[in-house]
């Protein structure tokens, strides 16, 4: 495949200073679903904000404390509960005396109708959720965490995962894994669901933003294209499933065979997940129905006639 972003080349464990009051130190965890890494944030100078951790990584830990240097640690925020994001904030809290804020455990923050699927049966698709996560600290939407020359506020953004923050600084957002340059983000129920996730691109479309700090890739400065980049490929892959159960019903996987092309073998799983979840979402604005919410891949079929 193509590389996404070729420039955005930083070494793991370099600081690499993005505006003033603002690093950014890449986590040596690169992958086909992290890009080169889970990007740690560190906001302030007299004292910080630590913005997602990452994984638990020893050389990690090495490199964070080393940036922060002799400065106090304020907060460690954790924008959701993926294995890659949080992990590493309970030993940078032992180490700086620092609480972690999140919106909840990995459990927070769920759909009622993702709960419902749970409770039927519905099981995760391997993604890596931190299910130790339990943070010192509960950020409702809204809510502020300030120091000495910085101030974020928690916007709670689910939809990639039910706990998921975004953090507003001025007319900049950190944007955890909800917007992303490199990719779409993986939206897996019932951790992610689809209709949260294009509630949450709405919801940021309202403001305006000068740029976004995403956890995996390079800054995002063209904020508004991106958006509507991100709903219009949405909506693209929508109409490619519907047209798809227009032919025939099919599982998530099945569908997957149909309408994507070029996917190398490691993305399909998480290309069925996806496909789940508009599936999800199609079903609850009753576009399609399905053969049973405790099937392993239920089938779906359209509930109407597609003229």
């Amino acid at each position: 495949m193509q590389d996404p972003q070729p420039e955005f080349a930083p070494v793991p464990g370099d600081p690499v200073d993005l505006a003033p009051g603002l690093r950014r130190i890449l986590a040596p965890n690169p992958s086909a679903m992290t890009f080169r890494g889970t990007n740690t944030y560190l906001v302030g100078d007299t004292d910080i904000a630590v913005i997602d951790p990452g994984p638990d990584h020893d050389g990690h830990l090495d490199a964070i404390l080393s940036a922060i240097g002799g400065a106090a640690v304020r907060a460690i925020l954790v924008t959701h509960a993926h294995l890659d994001h949080s992990p590493l904030s309970r030993r940078l809290s032992q180490a700086t005396n620092a609480p972690v804020c999140a919106f909840g455990d990995a459990v927070a923050g769920r759909s009622e109708r993702m709960a419902r699927l749970v409770d039927a049966g519905l099981s995760g698709g391997g993604e890596g959720t931190d299910h130790g996560f339990v943070p010192d600290v509960i950020l409702a939407d809204g809510e502020t965490v300030s120091g000495a020359d910085w101030t974020l506020q928690a916007l709670h953004t689910p939809g990639h995962f039910g706990n998921h923050l975004s953090f507003a600084w001025q007319d900049a957002l950190f944007s955890g894994d909800l917007v992303m340059g490199w990719a779409s983000s993986l939206v897996s129920p019932p951790d992610g669901d689809m209709s949260d996730y294009m509630a949450a691109l709405d919801r940021l479309s309202q403001s305006r933003w000068s740029v976004f700090y995403p956890g995996h890739g390079a800054p995002i400065t063209e904020t508004a294209d991106r958006l509507s980049d991100l709903v219009a490929h949405r909506r693209s892959r929508e109409t490619q499933i519907l047209d798809a159960l227009h032919l025939s019903d099919g599982t998530a996987p099945e569908l997957v065979g149909r309408i994507y092309s070029g996917v190398p073998a490691s993305l399909v799983p998480a290309a069925a997940r996806n496909v789940l979840a508009h599936l999800l979402d199609l079903q609850a604005r009753n576009h399609v129905t399905s053969s049973g919410d405790t099937d392993e891949n239920p089938r779906f079929s359209l509930s109407f006639i597609k003229l």
